[in-house]
């Protein structure tokens, strides 16, 4: 087996107390066009960069048609402590998010429909770590890796909850999808605003789902997206609308949209590769977003656009959520919520994704 080079210590480390200096202004590397990606490396982290995350999707026909599932790893670079000089100062921290969209049974004693949800949250060096030449990211026992076996690479997911746990195998059945232009992903009209964004669509699931103590064999369909930046919001951005879909018959198809606090688009973009492998971008003035239904959460107050028209080029999308309430609030390392769900397309092209709505209870703050 490939040996991996890791950020990670001994849990059993001492920790250190030590005065911290006068801070001086980070000097975050910007993202720039023309930078080709190389793999696996840039599967692996990228810890000079502000913030990066490794986010997979999917939705099960097994055990039950339409389970829809979230793990995603984020990595900071806050900058608050880079003078110091103990192996475990808060240089990188390290959270996940975790999610289970339960639809529920339609028999007589149905189970309501219900959405669960787990987080973790370290520093790198205590009790978290990653990999700078590949995927390898974990908190504790939460894991999300690649792995090349004989019969091919795989990624490797793997987590655990009192509610709901999984251990996922993800087996790829088409190439990588490089977001923007060769992974240099605009996010603002301005040049900086951006990041290096790989997708890699129509991952075949195996593997085991365990929800309320029983075990299950779990098969389906997923989504991984990995990206890394530095400054991605401008300063009239709240946040953004996100959409990545396995359509029916092999294709894939990601859009979003930054906004404003009026929910007017400031910028928009979307990639299109149909089942024969061809590449279609959309700029901003082809892309548009209208709310057709909102959902509003009696938790946060926000109201979500849980059913969009999505209008991309001469094709028209509309969504349709497994389930309404799809919201996450997470507390650590700092409070932030939002919707992120399992959703059915249709119209132009059909098929199943997940829509992800962000800065609707507040500015979004990376």
């Amino acid at each position: 087996m490939r040996r991996r080079t890791f950020l990670s210590a001994p849990l059993l480390l001492p920790a250190l107390t030590l005065a911290a200096p006068a801070r001086a202004p980070i000097a975050y590397p910007a993202v720039g066009a023309g930078v080709r990606l190389a793999f696996p490396r840039d599967h692996g982290a990228h810890p000079d960069f502000r913030s990066e995350w490794w986010y997979v999707t999917g939705a099960l026909d097994s055990p039950q048609a339409d389970t829809g599932f979230q793990l995603t790893f984020f990595r900071s670079r806050p900058g608050t402590a880079e003078a110091l000089q103990s192996p475990i100062a808060a240089r990188q921290i390290l959270f996940a998010h975790a999610a289970l969209t339960v639809p529920g049974e339609r028999l007589l004693h149905a189970e309501r429909a219900r959405l669960l949800h787990a987080e973790r949250a370290a520093r790198a060096n205590l009790g978290a770590g990653f990999s700078i030449v590949d995927c390898d990211v974990h908190i504790g026992a939460w894991r999300m890796s690649r792995e090349d076996r004989r019969s091919g690479e795989l990624f490797r997911l793997q987590m655990q909850s009192p509610q709901f746990s999984y251990d996922f195998t993800l087996t790829p059945s088409q190439p990588l999808l490089l977001q923007g232009d060769g992974g240099y992903s605009r996010k603002g009209n301005g040049p900086e605003l951006a990041s290096y964004y790989v997708s890699w669509p129509q991952l075949q699931v195996d593997g085991t789902l365990i929800v309320d103590g029983k075990r299950q064999v779990a098969s389906g369909r997923a989504w991984f997206d990995h990206e890394w930046s530095t400054a991605i919001l401008d300063g009239l951005a709240v946040g953004w609308d996100w959409l990545g879909v396995n359509l029916d018959g092999g294709g894939a198809l990601m859009a979003f949209r930054m906004r404003d606090a009026r929910r007017a688009t400031l910028f928009a973009h979307a990639t299109w590769r149909d089942a024969e492998g061809r590449v279609r971008q959309f700029d901003a003035a082809d892309v548009s977003f209208t709310p057709l239904r909102n959902w509003s959460s009696a938790r946060s107050g926000a109201s979500y656009p849980v059913q969009m028209e999505i209008r991309i080029g001469e094709l028209t999308l509309r969504t349709r959520p497994v389930l309404d309430d799809q919201e996450l609030s997470a507390s650590r390392p700092t409070a932030v919520v939002y919707w992120e769900g399992l959703v059915h397309v249709e119209g132009s092209l059909s098929g199943r994704g997940y829509l992800e709505m962000t800065g609707y209870a507040g500015r979004l703050r990376l």
